[in-house]
């Protein structure tokens, strides 16, 4: 009688199984996800823009606040004479002057039975993250009617 038997080489090592790996791996993605906080996007800020065709301002009690960022990232609220000096340093993110000055008028205009209105001017050669800091400044103090001016 013939016998078969096993022939098992013993330079064999043992694979590891990955198909559990690849389980643990999945779940832990699943759990970053849904653990992780999300950011609010600066493109959810609910500001009023009057339509492109437009040439009127929004109806306003009072004076509109002007806003003016100059090319250097400097902050100057209202125009000719009575132009103030409010954040002067483009490094800083925060705005302080700003927000006190924008909380001042809103409170101001609300007061009046209005609705505050600013009149943001930008430079042509103003830093984009320069225009979202003062759009993040307008909405943490409440103020959502933004008109910004025609260029020709």
């Amino acid at each position: 009688m013939r016998s078969k038997r096993s022939h098992r080489p013993d330079d064999v090592t043992p694979q590891p199984d990955v198909a559990p790996m690849i389980d643990i791996c999945f779940l832990l993605l699943i759990y970053f996800l849904a653990a992780a906080t999300l950011v609010p996007r600066e493109s959810d800020l609910s500001l009023s823009l009057p339509p492109v065709t437009s040439s009127s301002p929004l109806p306003s009690a009072i004076e509109p606040l002007r806003i003016r960022i100059g090319p250097d990232g400097s902050i100057h609220a209202g125009g000719g004479e009575f132009l103030m000096p409010l954040d002067t340093d483009p490094a800083s993110r925060a705005l302080p002057l700003l927000v006190s000055h924008l909380d001042t008028y809103a409170a101001a205009a609300r007061a009046a039975g209005s609705h505050p209105l600013v009149r943001l001017e930008p430079s042509d050669a103003t830093s984009q993250q320069r225009l979202v800091d003062v759009l993040n400044s307008l909405a943490a103090a409440g103020i959502t009617n933004v008109v910004f001016p025609e260029f020709p």
